[in-house]
């Protein structure tokens, strides 16, 4: 046996056992990169808008990179931080009340720091999850607590999120069964890639449910300062929320910060407890002077907000720009994504099985990059993080998006 097929004979079935890396099939995000590159490649000269990317196109404030650089130089900022700072802890408790209105958060029992949300809602399962239990995912959505949850042997439930019933899991569909083996309920709002915003009536029946079967809430709120209809919402403002669930909440797009991986896990204290519990023997802490960072953003709301104002004023153009080619977008109650139905196809021309070949469609032809999503129905998911340096250049990317878009006539 070579040493690569005995190593291979090792891998958990998890990821595949002994067919790890065998599976001819290209995973979506992948068709999307190979497609931008070689339309690039055959269209020399001609610029390719993305509307794909999920990250934003700014760099963070100077601010912020500024207590980056004075803290770095400090011999006291050089060691393991484990389970975080005093100071970012304190910093997030005032963001919740000053922000959200979440009062009565205690730094020491309520909060801890995690190196961007994704690695925190990774870690959640392996609190809760024994073989057999229960998380119910919203789809479509971000995967990451749900592929955590198989790893332990646990099961997925997923609960779809369809427009009429404004992209809002049906609670009264799950059957008593899977009530009684669920111990996580995963929200996202505003949701990726929805843009969809939960209103208080939704929290307070999801509140009430978990009470009523023993589960816990984990909201993902990374997108909860980018919203557009109203003030910033926190789910934990509602009574009875602390009793239940926790929320995480993350720099990385509400302050130019995805690289900094910098967020934090707010909420019930035992779930916090037993988070740190497992964080503690996952990672030794983000390094103090990019929480010390995180500070100084948390303490400048002002950012956010300038922010809010540019995603805004983006999502409003492209919803003016697709509706005048036939599309129906609606803008967003959060989030900076507009999650659109795709066309059938092209009037006397090419049909779209899905919104996976729209996708690849308008990447090749149109030089426009956009995520499909064929979970619940056929939709792509638009971004307004696509590079533009002012207003100017994102009225003159609008008219062009527009003028390659109106050269064919779309059938939805």
């Amino acid at each position: 046996m070579s040493d690569e097929s005995y190593i291979q004979s090792l891998f958990a079935d998890r990821v595949g056992g002994d067919q790890f890396g065998k599976d001819t099939q290209i995973y979506k995000f992948e068709k999307i990169k190979r497609a931008k590159r070689e339309t690039l490649e055959a269209n020399p000269g001609k610029k390719l808008f993305d509307m794909g990317v999920g990250e934003p196109d700014e760099m963070a404030d100077p601010g912020v990179i500024k207590t980056l650089q004075r803290e770095a130089e400090k011999p006291e900022n050089r060691g393991y931080t484990d389970n975080g700072i005093e100071e970012f802890k304190v910093a997030a408790c005032k963001y919740m009340k000053n922000i959200f209105g979440v009062d009565g958060l205690e730094p020491s029992k309520h909060v801890n720091h995690t190196i961007g949300s994704k690695p925190g809602l990774a870690m959640v399962p392996a609190v809760f999850i024994n073989p057999g239990d229960i998380t119910l995912m919203t789809v479509p959505g971000y995967p990451v607590l749900g592929t955590h949850t198989q790893y332990l042997g646990g099961k997925v439930v997923n609960l779809p999120l369809t427009e009429t019933n404004r992209f809002l899991p049906d609670l009264k569909s799950i059957d008593s069964v899977t009530r009684k083996n669920a111990k996580i309920l995963y929200l996202n709002y505003p949701n990726n890639p929805t843009g969809a915003k939960a209103p208080r009536e939704f929290y307070e029946e999801a509140i009430e449910f978990a009470k009523r079967n023993d589960i816990v809430i984990i909201q993902d709120a990374a997108y909860a300062a980018l919203t557009y209809d109203g003030k910033p919402e926190s789910f934990l403002s509602l009574p009875g929320a602390m009793d239940v669930g926790v929320e995480f909440h993350s720099l990385s797009k509400a302050y130019n910060m995805t690289g900094w991986r910098i967020a934090f896990i707010v909420g019930n204290e035992f779930i916090v407890k037993g988070f740190s519990h497992v964080k503690d023997n996952v990672d030794s802490g983000q390094f103090a002077g990019i929480q010390k960072a995180g500070v100084y953003a948390l303490e400048h709301p002002d950012i956010t907000n300038r922010t809010v104002v540019k995603y805004k004023r983006r999502l409003s153009m492209l919803v003016k720009t697709l509706n005048s080619v036939g599309f129906n977008a609606k803008m967003p109650g959060g989030s900076f994504f507009l999650y659109v139905a795709a066309p059938e196809g092209i009037k006397g021309g090419r049909r779209f099985a899905n919104a996976e070949e729209f996708s690849q469609f308008l990447i090749t032809e149109m030089l426009v990059s956009t995520v499909p999503w064929d979970d619940v129905g056929r939709y792509v998911r638009f971004s307004a993080t696509f590079a533009a340096k002012d207003e100017k250049e994102e009225t003159e990317i609008m008219k062009e998006i527009k003028a390659r878009l109106a050269a064919v006539e779309f059938e939805f």
